[in-house]
């Protein structure tokens, strides 16, 4: 296990502090682990950097809810990632689907190059794991130069779906990196690397840490307390203000 090279999935600064010490070779990094992992802040990567030195892909997603997205989510997309890598980021971490689920290659392709041009790496996640075909999208992604992809074999877990990474890693034939990941733990680690023959792992592992200055009124909460659909995400109903804008 001493060759496989470990990403740590990071929620935050402190996250990328303690990977260190853990013993990461390379972070993730994110905003709202939650939903799956949103673009995190310049400041959460400047500390980053600063106080570990390890390799930091950072995340560009700009909401919840699926890869396909509007003009100006992209728009907003491209301004962090020339943001983020002007600001140290070592890599950029994007997924961009079409509405049928294949890759959007416009977009794909601007991204990368956006992070290839700055002599960064330039990473598609775990978007691939619901392509209709993912062996078009390899060819696709390894066309465009992308750097690596991030999969869990277009499943759950990827302890499932450690049959389809391995296909997954012949079938790329050194043309692009294959990282497997999701639900990596200690128990199954070991298994994950030999039964794919891969190299590099991508792991999430998170404990609960107490803040006890909210316990003064157990009343307040802050946030949402149910687990979000994946397939959808909230935009103004323009339709339904414009009729409240008559009516007053």
């Amino acid at each position: 296990m001493s060759s496989v090279l470990i990403e740590v999935c990071c929620g935050s600064a402190d996250d990328v502090i303690q990977a260190k010490l853990a013993g990461a070779d390379r972070v993730e990094l994110n905003s709202d682990l939650f939903h799956g992992g949103l673009t995190p802040t310049i400041g959460s990567l400047r500390v980053a950097k600063r106080e570990t030195g390890l390799p930091v892909m950072t995340m560009i997603r700009p909401r919840e809810g699926g890869f396909c997205y509007t003009a100006a989510e992209f728009s907003v997309c491209m301004e962090d990632a020339k943001a983020l890598l002007a600001a140290g980021a070592d890599g950029l971490v994007f997924g961009f689907l079409h509405e049928d689920g294949r890759i959007d290659l416009e977009r794909t392709r601007a991204l990368t190059q956006l992070a290839l041009d700055a002599g960064k790496e330039a990473v598609f996640h775990r978007a691939i794991d619901v392509v209709p075909d993912w062996r078009e999208a390899i060819d696709q992604l390894a066309a465009l130069s992308v750097t690596r992809i991030l999969t869990s074999g277009q499943e759950p877990d990827v302890s499932y779906g450690t049959d389809t990474v391995r296909q997954m890693i012949a079938y790329a034939r050194g043309r692009i990196q294959i990282l497997p990941g999701a639900g990596i733990t200690l128990k199954n680690a070991a298994r994950i690397v030999q039964e794919t023959g891969t190299d590099q792992i991508h792991v999430a592992v998170h404990r609960s840490m107490w803040d006890r200055s909210v316990e003064n009124n157990r009343a307040i909460y802050y946030g949402g307390c149910l687990y979000p659909p994946e397939d959808r995400f909230s935009m103004i109903d323009r339709e339904a203000i414009h009729s409240i804008a008559d009516q007053l």
